[in-house]
């Protein structure tokens, strides 16, 4: 499975992955998530041009998967990572974070932090088998705390969302 950077002309499916990846929060009762509107193409491209985004790709070289990054407190901070269900349960998700891992020890960041929704399969108890763990109120930096109010004010504190790391 190979992992590389997104070309700009690419930026448009990873938009398609997300809003694609976002249709089974509906049957949750989350359809504000699955109606959240993607990225914009100028966001895509700030990630792209920082060489923070990353995506998985299929046999015609179609990225079917991605990974957007950025450095937060010491340590590389996970905005979104996204695989289209068609190419889901295939490890891509994991392997994506694997090479975020690789890139923030290269960067000299301390580990890869997120935030996500409890309750929700695919997020907190997947990333928890992936080495994550959920961080104390006291643990949460003041990045990590822009970030939450951010997505508060976004709506999505609608359901209960945590900030977690693995070192």
């Amino acid at each position: 499975m190979e992992i590389r950077h997104p070309t700009a002309t690419e930026l448009p499916a990873l938009q398609a992955i997300e809003r694609a990846a976002g249709a089974p929060f509906r049957a949750l009762g989350m359809a504000a998530v699955a109606d959240d509107d993607p990225p914009a193409l100028e966001v895509l491209e700030g990630y792209r041009r920082a060489g923070r985004a990353w995506v998985t790709a299929d046999e015609e070289d179609r990225p079917v998967a991605y990974l957007i990054a950025e450095p937060v407190d010491g340590a590389l901070h996970i905005e979104q990572v996204s695989v289209h269900p068609d190419f889901a349960h295939r490890r891509i998700g994991r392997a994506l974070l694997a090479h975020a891992a690789d890139h923030a020890r290269e960067e000299g960041l301390a580990g890869l932090t997120l935030t996500t929704f409890t309750d929700v399969p695919w997020n907190a108890p997947y990333y928890e088998r992936l080495g994550f763990r959920v961080l104390a109120e006291p643990e949460v930096t003041p990045g990590l705390r822009t970030i939450r109010a951010h997505e508060a004010q976004l709506g999505l504190d609608a359901w209960p969302r945590v900030c977690m790391r693995r070192d």
